[in-house]
């Protein structure tokens, strides 16, 4: 709606229509661009490069650091799996040890348990002898003891005691080694 009206403009010493060329206008302002522009090259564009300088400068830089921190990162990763993996060879080492000394200690206590057993054992068949002995000692004794009261009752007198003894156990004693 606007566009009629612009066109129908007044060309007769008025306002100038927007699609009119005007040189006069036109020369002011490509001086007035070239003015801005030289003061730009100037003044701006080489402020605006140095800081973009500045800026690819401190890019590169972080860049570089990152790589360095990476680098680094990569680097103790190694020697922290290289760390772990000896922890890992100890500890597996260290078990062993402990099992192999485990094992050693079990030998060893069932050895002392065998050993005392058998000390137990060699003990109770030297008691069991030597009470067998006591024993026997006791019955032989007590068997003369009864023989010579049995004879003493046969023959009817009292017989000397000791030699009497001595002729029984020496006949006892020559039973026994013949049974």
């Amino acid at each position: 709606m606007m566009l009629p009206l612009l066109l129908a403009a007044d060309t007769d010493g008025g306002l100038p229509g927007p699609f009119q060329v005007n040189f006069g206008l036109t020369l002011w302002t490509w001086l007035v661009f070239l003015v801005v522009l030289i003061v730009l090259q100037k003044l701006v564009f080489p402020k605006l490069l140095g800081w973009n300088v500045e800026r690819e400068q401190r890019i590169a830089a972080q860049l570089a650091e990152a790589e360095r921190l990476q680098a680094e990162a990569i680097k103790g990763m190694e020697e922290q799996r290289g760390l772990l993996a000896a922890a890992r060879t100890d500890a597996q080492a260290i078990l062993a040890e402990a099992r192999q000394a485990a094992e050693h200690e079990r030998a060893t206590a069932i050895e002392k348990t065998r050993t005392e057993q058998d000390e137990m054992l060699a003990r109770a068949k030297r008691e069991i002898v030597a009470e067998r002995e006591r024993a026997v000692a006791e019955i032989r004794r007590e068997a003369v003891e009864l023989a010579i009261a049995a004879a003493g009752k046969v023959i009817e007198q009292r017989l000397d005691a000791p030699a009497d003894r001595k002729i029984v156990e020496e006949y006892l004693t020559e039973i026994g080694t013949r049974a």
